[in-house]
C-alpha cells in the first residue's frame, strides 16, 4: 500500500499517556459525537460501538488516508502495548512515556507504509516501538560516553601524577615504619609527625631523653634504609 496523506498535516494531538484521546467520551453526551471526526467531519467507524475492536489494519489504511478519527482507534488499541515495549527496553517510565508518544506520532506520519502482506498491523507497530526505544537507549548510552570523555579530557594528569606519588611515597612510609620496634616507632612519629619534642617525647613516653634520643636514632636510620635514602 502506497497512499500517501492528503496535503501537509502536523498529526493529532496526542494525551500524555496511554489513556483514551480527548473526544472519545461515554455516556449520552458522546452519544451525539459518535461517527463524526475533528472538525464536524463525517467519519467512518468500522465497528459497532459496543462490539469488537475496529481491525487495526483497517484502521491503519484509514490513518493512511489522513482520519483521525481512525487514529485514535489506532491509539486505543495500541498505546499500553507500546508502553509495554518501551519499558522493557528502557527502564525509565519518563522516557518509555515520551517513546510511546514518538512511536504513535510516528504511526500517524507513516501508516501509508505498512504492508498487510508483510505481517501483521500489531507487529508492524511494535517493530517501531522496539526501535524507537533501541534508539533512545544507545542516544543516552553515546551521550554518556560523550560526557565521560569531556571529563577525562578536563583532568589534569600531572595532578593525577602527584596525587598517586604522595600516595605511593605514604604507603612506603606506613610500611617502614612498621618495620620499626614499638619504642622507636612511638618516638619517631611523635617527634617527626607530631612536632613534639625530646623532652616531651621522653615525658609522654615515661623515659629519660638520652633514652629518646638513641632510640630515635636507630629507627631513623632503619628507615634511611628501608626508604633507599642516601
Amino acid at each position: 500500500m502506497d497512499v500517501s496523506h492528503p496535503g501537509p498535516d502536523p498529526g493529532p494531538d496526542l494525551p500524555s499517556g496511554p489513556a483514551s484521546p480527548p473526544g472519545r467520551q461515554r455516556g449520552s453526551q458522546a452519544g451525539s459525537q459518535r461517527g463524526s471526526r475533528p472538525g464536524g467531519q463525517p467519519g467512518r467507524r468500522t465497528g459497532p460501538p459496543d462490539g469488537p475492536p475496529p481491525d487495526l489494519a483497517v484502521l491503519l489504511g484509514q490513518v493512511a488516508r489522513g482520519d483521525k478519527s481512525a487514529f485514535r482507534d489506532v491509539y486505543d488499541q495500541s498505546a499500553g502495548q507500546v508502553l509495554g515495549v518501551a519499558r522493557r527496553v528502557i527502564r525509565d517510565p519518563a522516557q518509555s512515556e515520551e517513546v510511546m508518544q514518538e512511536v504513535l506520532l510516528e504511526v500517524w506520519r507513516t501508516a501509508a507504509r505498512f504492508d498487510p502482506a508483510t505481517g501483521s498491523a500489531t507487529s508492524w507497530i511494535m517493530m517501531l516501538a522496539h526501535r524507537r526505544a533501541v534508539d533512545r537507549v544507545r542516544s543516552a548510552h553515546s551521550a554518556a560516553q560523550r560526557e565521560l570523555r569531556a571529563a577525562v579530557a578536563q583532568v589534569d594528569y600531572d595532578d593525577v601524577t602527584e596525587a598517586v606519588e604522595r600516595s605511593l611515597e605514604h604507603e612506603r612510609v606506613r610500611r617502614c615504619l612498621a618495620s620499626l620496634t614499638e619504642l622507636q616507632r612511638e618516638a619517631v612519629t611523635l617527634a617527626y609527625y607530631r612536632g613534639y619534642t625530646y623532652s616531651e617525647v621522653a615525658g609522654l613516653l615515661g623515659i629519660a631523653i638520652g633514652t629518646v634520643k638513641t632510640r630515635m636514632r636507630d629507627g631513623l636510620i632503619r628507615l634511611r634504609d628501608c626508604l633507599g635514602v642516601d
